[in-house]
């Protein structure tokens, strides 16, 4: 029988060990790159910057952001086979903006009529930032979100490659931008994500049943 996607999304779950002798194949990596390349963001905006650690090195590195003040988060961070780090782009400039269109550009968009579909594409998404900078006030928060809508289509895409994950806020940024030169980028960290391959011993969540609010608390039907 076929999965569909909401079986994937009933059966993921926030891993609480990883298998540190199992590694996701470099097949399965190039799908982990796709998804976090191909996420939808608003206006098409992009804002996002991820490193990769694989090495134990690596590791080492982004567990660093945990130790002091998220100790208990290190060890899954050294047990996954590969570690995500998510950043959000610190001020979308005018040049950030251009290379999105360059890039839309050479990717066909704009094939059918680029004098006028080009303009456009670059108009409305200045717009929407204009309006997150000047009247909402909020250009740094709707940037994040966009990373963190990366995030979600991410957690279900890995689950569907049958890769587990812990979404993980407990770590310390600053240390995470220190370590990776993320602010001279222009980029500011805002979460890590292990993933691997549960230890279905020693992980607890794995045999807990999925708990959310009914439909009738969380949907109006009209």
């Amino acid at each position: 029988m076929t999965s569909t996607i909401t079986d994937y999304s009933r059966a993921r779950y926030t891993t609480k060990a990883f298998e540190p002798t199992r590694r996701i194949s470099d097949a399965d990596m190039d799908k982990v790159r796709d998804l976090l390349r191909l996420s939808p963001s608003s206006t098409n905006i992009q804002p996002w910057h991820f490193v990769i650690a694989s090495t134990e090195e690596g590791k080492a590195r982004v567990a660093k952001a945990a130790e002091t003040k998220f100790p208990f988060n290190a060890p899954l961070i050294k047990a996954a086979s590969h570690v995500i780090v998510f950043a959000s782009l610190l001020d979308a400039t005018e040049e950030h903006l251009l290379k999105v269109l360059a890039q839309e550009e050479t990717d066909g968009r704009f094939d059918a009529n680029p004098e006028e579909f080009k303009p456009q594409m670059h108009g409305a998404r200045s717009m929407f930032l204009n309006i997150h900078k000047h009247d909402m006030k909020d250009a740094q928060h709707w940037l994040d979100k966009q990373v963190y809508l990366n995030l979600g289509n991410f957690l279900l895409g890995v689950a569907a490659l049958g890769i587990d994950a812990t979404p993980m806020e407990g770590v310390d940024t600053q240390v995470l931008d220190a370590e990776f030169g993320l602010r001279e980028k222009g980029f500011g960290s805002l979460l890590v994500v292990p993933i691997g391959y549960a230890d279905t011993e020693a992980d607890y969540n794995r045999s807990l049943p999925k708990s959310r609010l009914p439909n009738a608390e969380i949907i109006t039907e009209v």
